[in-house]
């Protein structure tokens, strides 16, 4: 006679509760760490900021296990309805969407407050990986083609708003899905001198002060007191630092607010100040784990449309932490970006707490195919 035990409460609801993906958290929860530490001496001056942060934090990682609660059945079917709504919204933001700052980045539908290119950096990744996962078998020039009109559409959108910056790294969200669908090389590398040929349209086209960020990045000196100010004071506070750093709370530059946006965009230079050469390795090398073991969830996923999600997920981080990391150490323009899970802000943190849980949905998605 075979007797079948009832499981118990604890074995019912474990597969609900213990969603994540092992690596990827314990990396998550260093970056973390890292950030309140940072933080509390970022934002000794601002009253409250730390605990918003601190929030913030617990927001993003709530958010990333309801992502990674969801099938990955469920996330193929809202990708469509998902980019639909995104660029609705965006075309919204165009037509009525409030201006602040001398850019239209927001619409307000009286309840909320929306900022919906951040959306798109969610939605972008999942449509192409969807379109993808439609074609697999049977893909052709052409499918390519319409995944550029696709990601080019937003991306016009949002750079006309002017946002720079999210126009980026939605345009990298979409070229990753892109490339990983196995985009040839010649075609890459003819993007590549095509884009290099267009600049002097490019610089045309931009913004006096996204030409202005340009030539600072090139020699800020030009303008010390103005526009160049925030490279010149970050790059001195990254060197300052030296191999082990002036200790944590000690940085003079943070401290003595030469260094700007110092809770958010440049956040690393208080970091770099403080711990050193040492510390920023130790901080590149958490952040090179959180990479890598995304890129493997996104070998293993369990099909097209995993694979292409996770490793456009996983290198939106990694475009965050180079392109920040850049602009704070004056080889690239400032175009704020923020630091993952390091800068001040709630958006950024709600985005990528949303994509982590997704890398984590599709390993434990792979599991269960396994088992």
């Amino acid at each position: 006679m075979i007797i079948h035990e009832k499981p118990s409460l604890l074995q019912r609801i474990k597969p609900h509760v213990m969603v994540f993906d092992t690596p990827l958290l314990i990396a998550l929860l260093l970056l973390a760490a890292i950030s309140i530490v940072t933080m509390a001496s970022a934002a000794a001056d601002y009253d409250g900021r730390l605990q918003d942060h601190t929030r913030n934090l617990m927001i993003a990682f709530g958010l990333m296990w309801l992502a990674a609660s969801l099938p990955l059945q469920w996330l193929q079917r809202s990708a469509l309805p998902l980019y639909v709504a995104g660029l609705l919204l965006l075309i919204g933001v165009a037509l009525f969407g409030d201006i602040a700052k001398g850019a239209r980045r927001w619409l307000d539908l009286g309840v909320v407050r929306l900022q919906p290119s951040e959306l798109m950096k969610i939605a972008m990744p999942l449509m192409l990986a969807w379109y993808f996962q439609r074609r697999e078998g049977a893909r052709e020039w052409g499918d390519f083609v319409i995944a550029g009109l696709l990601l080019a559409v937003p991306v016009a959108l949002i750079a006309r708003q002017p946002d720079l910056g999210t126009a980026i790294l939605v345009c990298a969200a979409g070229a990753y899905a892109i490339f990983f669908a196995g985009l040839n090389w010649k075609v890459i590398a003819g993007g590549i001198v095509a884009g290099i040929a267009a600049l002097p349209l490019l610089w045309v086209m931009m913004h006096d002060y996204q030409r202005h960020r340009v030539l600072m990045m090139i020699d800020p000196s030009s303008d010390p007191l103005g526009k160049g100010f925030h490279v010149i004071q970050s790059t001195i506070a990254v060197g300052s630092g030296g191999i082990w750093g002036k200790g944590w709370m000690d940085g003079t530059q943070a401290h003595l607010e030469f260094v700007p946006e110092r809770t958010t965009d440049f956040i690393f230079a208080v970091f770099s100040e403080e711990f050193g050469l040492i510390g920023s390795v130790l901080l590149l090398t958490v952040y090179l784990l959180l990479i890598g073991r995304g890129l493997v969830i996104a070998a293993n996923g369990a099909n097209t449309f995993a694979r292409l999600v996770a490793g456009a997920i996983t290198l939106i981080f990694f475009t965050y932490a180079f392109v920040n990391i850049g602009m704070v150490s004056g080889i690239l323009p400032v175009v704020g970006v923020p630091l993952p899970l390091m800068s001040y802000g709630g958006t950024a943190m709600v985005t990528l707490g949303l994509g982590a849980g997704l890398l984590m949905s599709i390993s434990r998605q792979r599991k269960l195919v396994q088992t």
